[in-house]
């Protein structure tokens, strides 16, 4: 079973790794990998020492279930807890988020851009990257604001180096906030980290992480840019457009809403999902009553149902796939092992949490923190020890260094069509150089 199970995983984690060239969707592959190492759990002979090891707690005279099976299913429901609370809370994060660009809100953010200072521009630009990434999450502020550039710069080549950096500053911001990248979400919600230390102590290491390549970057760009390119209208409005009172209100209430959910948690003692889902009953309701007064299909194209509509829910599937896949591997006690492992050969947590980001440029940052979360048990590494945030920051910043090492990355790459080549010539190697210094300042700083 043991045997059967890595192998279904590790196919199923290949043909993610591989998506591109294989030209199959990341998220089928994980559905399904999820499903059949469940399967094999539940349908194949148990190794013998586990079998004896759950048999005197899931003891039961049921014929058609025996303590093994019982400690699957126990084991089931209980990663499907942990899951669900994670993939509801990105869903009420993204459906706010959508609602706010429906509203056209961010226009108050982006129509304040107004220098033609090439150099200027990407300071102003990576400082909003960097803070916004904190509170909308890494991959909305990389979308909304690798649009802005197309609208601000002509040329093509200019809006790579411009992408490069934003997808270092998102990444940076998203590393300190709990709501700033999934991995940091999922640390949360998992019980490794909370709000406050987290911010207090990943702050300046990833602020220093996003300033690095800038200070460097920022030399290759040219002072003064050229005229404004011609765009065409964008469709994604179909003619419809929000007052500017409107676009105001969505926007505040938005941002209100996400950054109460940390508070939310500390007042009320309630997981963080139920604050996510505060917040979007609450935006949801105000949107609705900006519009009561416009015709039904009018009314439809600014409602909540049409931000779900937008909602990347692919995305969503994607981390319930890996998550569970995962949670497999831990049934069978071997993520357990392999921590052991590491910790014997490697012996420093902060070498192998470097190591840990370094791998996320090329695997994906979500089952790397779903795998460490079972591989170190809160019992040994109790909540908001320095593991946890050596991990948060890692697996949050060390994607930049590759264009496909996080949701970021992607995003640009397909916004502006970025090569892998010229990405890891140009930008890589900054990110790297980020990265590493972010990392350096957090071990001088205690962790």
């Amino acid at each position: 079973m043991v045997t059967v199970a890595v192998i279904l995983f590790l196919l199923g984690y290949a043909a993610i790794v591989l998506e591109h060239p294989l030209r199959v969707d990341k998220t089928a592959i994980a559905l399904l990998t999820a499903v059949l190492c469940w399967t094999a759990l539940a349908v194949l002979p148990p190794p013998a020492e586990l079998q004896g090891a759950v048999a005197n707690e899931f003891a039961t005279g049921h014929a058609l279930a025996g303590p093994w099976q019982s400690y699957v299913v126990s084991s089931l429901q209980h990663h499907l807890e942990g899951a669900a609370e994670i993939l509801f809370f990105l869903l009420g994060a993204m459906t706010i988020v959508e609602l706010m660009d429906a509203h056209q809100a961010f226009g108050i953010i982006t129509d304040r851009i107004t220098t033609r200072n090439g150099r200027r521009l990407m300071w102003v630009l990576g400082v909003a990257t960097f803070f916004l990434s904190a509170l909308l999450d890494n991959l909305t502020t990389t979308i909304v604001v690798a649009s802005l550039v197309r609208k601000l710069v002509a040329e093509a080549r200019l809006r790579w180096l411009y992408g490069g950096m934003i997808v270092i500053a998102a990444n940076a911001g998203g590393a300190f906030s709990p709501m700033g990248d999934v991995t940091t979400t999922m640390l949360w919600i998992g019980g490794q980290i909370t709000a406050g230390p987290t911010l207090t102590h990943l702050f300046i290491p990833s602020l220093v992480c996003a300033l690095v390549p800038m200070l460097v970057l920022q030399r290759m760009l040219p002072k003064a840019l050229g005229p404004l390119p011609a765009l065409a209208a964008d469709p994604a409005t179909h003619g419809r457009t929000c007052s500017r009172r409107e676009q105001s209100i969505m926007l505040y209430v938005g941002l209100a809403a996400l950054a109460f959910v940390p508070f939310f948690k500390v007042l009320t003692g309630l997981p963080p999902v139920f604050g996510m889902m505060l917040g979007l009953g609450i935006v949801w309701l105000v949107g609705e009553g900006l519009h009561r007064e416009r015709p039904g299909e009018e009314r439809r194209a600014f409602s909540a149902a049409a931000a779900l509509s937008r909602a990347d829910t692919s995305s969503v599937l994607f981390f319930f796939g890996i998550l569970m896949a995962i949670g497999a591997l831990e049934a069978l006690h071997l993520l357990e092992h392999l921590a052991e492992a590491l910790v014997a050969s490697v012996g420093r947590l902060d070498v192998i949490a470097y190591l840990i980001g370094v791998a996320s440029a090329v695997i994906d940052n979500v089952p790397l923190v779903a795998a460490a979360q079972g591989m170190f048990e809160l019992n040994v590494y109790p909540t908001d020890s320095a593991l946890w945030r050596y991990l948060a920051y890692a697996a949050g910043t060390g994607g930049s260094a590759l264009i496909i090492g996080s949701a970021a990355g992607v995003a640009v790459m397909g916004i502006e069509n970025i090569t892998f080549g010229w990405y890891v010539k140009h930008i890589g190697g900054l990110a790297l150089l980020g990265y590493t210094a972010g990392y350096l300042v957090l071990l001088a700083l205690g962790g």
